[in-house]
């Protein structure tokens, strides 16, 4: 398929730039595959869509405050670094973007606040791409509690204008994140509640984790006409034992296996088997790029956001529910207000 299949009108207003009131208060629109019906409902209603046999699939990814803030030695002049992932715990070592970059040279110090944190630029990677070592004499929990201190929730503040508040502390994380090492959020499970998550239970619904550490490939623009020609970045991905015999014993009883986001998605189908159960994985990599037309193979229910215009993530969604289908629902989510990306309205696609 080509990039220009997946773009659309989307008014800047029906971008969510904060979260509703409670977690659970989003709007759902459930698409069915199989009838072509669009129902217009509410999130918590999403309990009467599963029950005995049924699996869940959560990414426990945890948001880290990744946009520090600091000043150049000499100079003082304001940068951003941008934390990706760590490289090496014991140099500690990080791949970062810089912003600006045309400012930051290898062997540049950076300061951040008043603070014994410092980083030191040793290596370039792309064009805002660098290496950096933290130069720190406490121990990896204390430098990280520092990190903690003083960097800021990782908006996407290129789409969300505005100041980041205390609240995105919170709503930027789902109830289920539990390992550190996302960039962003798994913004499908962030409409949970432990009340939703009970009730579905006391209904006989499974919920099983899997680890996917989201990276800032997941918002980078695609910018190939041909889709077979874009390579994503690699994500590292996490499946236990245990979440792959429930989701097994839901596939062999012929019951939904729901992803709770793109993440999980690509998580499920990078990890299968010959006879399409899934696989545990103890510290994969998968840079999956998933778009139509694709065969899945574990994934049956898919709980994800409205995405944005031509991004990977609208990719999958049309892959597993269809292109002509999934766009028309889009084109009504427009029209009737649906609420878009990371603190948006939610769709349920059956």
């Amino acid at each position: 398929m080509k990039l220009s299949e997946f773009k659309f009108d989307l008014p800047h207003s029906l971008v969510a730039m904060y979260p509703p009131d409670q977690r659970d208060g989003a709007r759902m629109m459930v698409v069915n595959r199989k009838t072509k019906k669009i129902e217009h409902k509410m999130f918590k209603d999403i309990t009467e869509y599963f029950g005995e046999n049924d699996s869940l699939v959560v990414n426990d990814t945890k948001v880290f405050p990744a946009r520090l803030y600091g000043s150049k030695e000499k100079t003082g002049a304001k940068i951003e670094v941008f934390l990706l992932r760590e490289l090496n715990r014991e140099m500690r070592l990080w791949d970062v973007l810089v912003d600006p970059a045309r400012k930051i040279r290898v062997g540049n110090k950076l300061y951040f606040g008043d603070s014994d944190l410092v980083a030191e630029v040793i290596d370039n990677t792309t064009s805002r791409g660098r290496t950096i070592r933290f130069l720190f004499d406490g121990s990896h929990e204390e430098m990280m509690k520092a990190i903690h201190e003083l960097g800021e929730t990782p908006l996407p503040i290129d789409v969300i204008k505005r100041k980041v508040t205390d609240q995105d502390r919170e709503r930027y994380q789902t109830i289920f994140a539990d390992k550190e090492g996302a960039v962003a959020a798994p913004t499908a499970g962030m409409h949970f509640t432990r009340n939703v998550q009970r009730r579905m239970e006391i209904n006989g619904v499974n919920f099983c984790p899997v680890t996917l550490h989201i990276g800032i490939g997941t918002f980078r623009q695609v910018d190939v006409e041909d889709l077979t020609k874009h390579k994503t970045d690699s994500e590292n991905f996490f499946i236990p034992e245990k979440t792959c015999d429930i989701v097994n014993s839901s596939i062999d009883k012929e019951g939904k296996i729901c992803a709770i986001g793109t993440t999980v998605l690509k998580a499920l189908e990078s990890s299968v088997s010959a006879s399409n159960h899934l696989k545990p994985v103890d510290n994969g990599w998968t840079d999956k790029f998933i778009f139509p037309p694709y065969d899945f193979k574990i994934t049956n229910a898919l709980l994800t956001n409205f995405h944005l215009p031509e991004s990977i993530l609208i990719m999958m969604a049309c892959a597993f529910g269809g292109y002509e289908l999934i766009m028309q629902a889009y084109h009504e989510a427009i029209k009737e207000k649906y609420k878009f990306f990371t603190y948006g309205d939610v769709m349920l696609i059956l």
